[in-house]
């Protein structure tokens, strides 16, 4: 590649969890501080993804730049809490008018958090923007409202990126913004140039979507502005370490930016419950180096003629000799 790949990863790979189950948490709660610092030990991180407002209550910006800075960390982006229980019926689809209003200032917020920072974007997602039940909702009504709330915070911030992250479900039963493929008919029906996708590869899975074909829908239209890589079992997002279940589809995702020369952070977007949190980082970190090497080994050429015929033996065995090559 022209330059070297740099890697990220969201900041809460480095917290600490709950469940419905170990309600007490996987361990004690971390501060932001320490997040940041054990981020820093993974070694190959350039960038990290921060929730706005900060985790564990942080204020002191000048900690946090500190701690960025001895850890050689720089933010891609800010991703404001628009999912938490004020949130629990919708953010820019809430039915309480005021509710859409603080949705708007906690994002208008955070996106001068990016300029402090010069990160790249801010992130929504709209997780508790949806329906549970059948007649809950007027549909039309929900999309122009999901659309709209992000149409305005782009329209009101010209100068920055937006960027949707969907996913099928949850919290809520079914997510505004499921898929792709209705993310990019809204975006086009918004208009504006700075909204884009954030396409997180788990999501892609276990919405019956081929990661990989997402990926160049997405491009094909001008609007893949990020990614974020992890696994999972396909029916739920289970934000394992990366190249754990579906190695072949992961090195077809990466394959497709290649040949798009797509260039940018390759992100991780994982869960380590139970997991030393530094060493899920470095495995996933480790296998998407693998990837990198087997995409310089790939025979992109004859890829592109065994795929002209849909050859599938071909072209299986053109991906596996270049991945599992040793």
């Amino acid at each position: 590649m022209a330059s070297e790949q740099k890697y990220g990863a969201g900041i809460w790979h480095f917290a600490t969890y709950v469940d419905r189950y170990a309600t007490d948490g996987y361990g004690p709660a971390r501060s932001l501080i320490e997040m940041i610092d054990l981020a820093g030990e993974v070694g190959d991180l350039s960038v990290v993804d921060i929730n706005y407002p900060f985790p564990g209550g942080e204020t002191d910006f000048a900690a946090v730049e500190a701690a960025l800075k001895r850890n050689n960390l720089s933010v891609i982006g800010i991703t404001p809490e628009i999912y938490t229980r004020k949130f629990a019926r919708g953010a820019f689809t809430n039915p309480d008018p005021g509710i859409r209003r603080e949705a708007h200032a906690m994002v208008t917020e955070a996106a001068g958090v990016v300029r402090r920072f010069g990160a790249n974007y801010v992130k929504l997602w709209p997780g508790q923007d949806g329906w549970d039940y059948p007649f809950q909702v007027d549909h039309g009504d929900l999309w122009r409202m999901s659309m709209d709330g992000v149409g305005q915070l782009a329209s009101e911030n010209p100068d920055l990126k937006f960027v949707i992250e969907y996913k099928p479900r949850e919290p809520r039963n079914h997510m505004s913004f499921d898929s792709v493929a209705r993310t990019l008919l809204g975006i086009e029906k918004i208009g504006l140039p700075n909204i884009g996708i954030l396409l997180d590869f788990g999501h892609s899975l276990y919405g019956g979507e081929s990661p990989a074909d997402a990926a160049q829908l997405a491009i094909d239209h001008g609007r893949l502005f990020g990614m974020d890589v992890n696994d999972n079992l396909r029916g739920w997002d289970d934000d394992m370490i990366a190249g754990s279940v579906h190695p072949i589809e992961l090195f077809e995702f990466f394959y497709t930016l290649r040949k798009n020369k797509w260039e940018g952070v390759w992100q991780l977007d994982q869960f380590p419950f139970r997991e030393d949190c530094v060493g899920a980082a470095k495995s996933a970190i480790g296998f998407l180096k693998h990837i990198e090497k087997a995409l310089d080994r790939l025979d992109f050429d004859a890829m592109r003629a065994a795929q002209a015929k849909q050859d599938a033996v071909e072209t299986l065995r053109l991906a596996r000799e270049a991945l599992f090559a040793s």
